[in-house]
């Protein structure tokens, strides 16, 4: 599966990079986008669920690693649900060598 890795920008300026096992986080989130963290959270859930789906079809199993991402950005971005209008900046999405996508 062509692994994609979603660079992002949290509210306070702290940048994390996010993992997806497949391509569909393009579908969802693009360089340079910013958005609601509530809408954040959402995409990423949708899109991280649909990643390890796919790993599940083609190999049998559940990808750990799209779920565990997942809890990841909903424990960092439960810190900033009391900042009001908290944004996240997808500030880029790179395959796994680094290329941009």
């Amino acid at each position: 599966m062509p692994e994609t890795y979603f660079h992002v920008r949290w509210p306070d300026g702290a940048t994390q990079r996010c993992y997806s096992p497949s391509t569909v986080v393009e579908d969802y989130f693009s360089a340079g986008g910013e958005y609601g963290l509530a809408d954040f959270v959402e995409r990423s859930r949708t899109a991280l669920g649909i990643a390890g789906e796919r790993v599940k079809e083609k190999f049998g199993f559940h990808c750990t690693g799209a779920s565990d991402q997942l809890a990841q950005i909903e424990r960092t971005a439960a810190a900033y649900t009391s900042v009001p209008g908290a944004k996240v900046t997808v500030e880029s999405l790179t395959g796994a060598d680094g290329s941009p996508r």
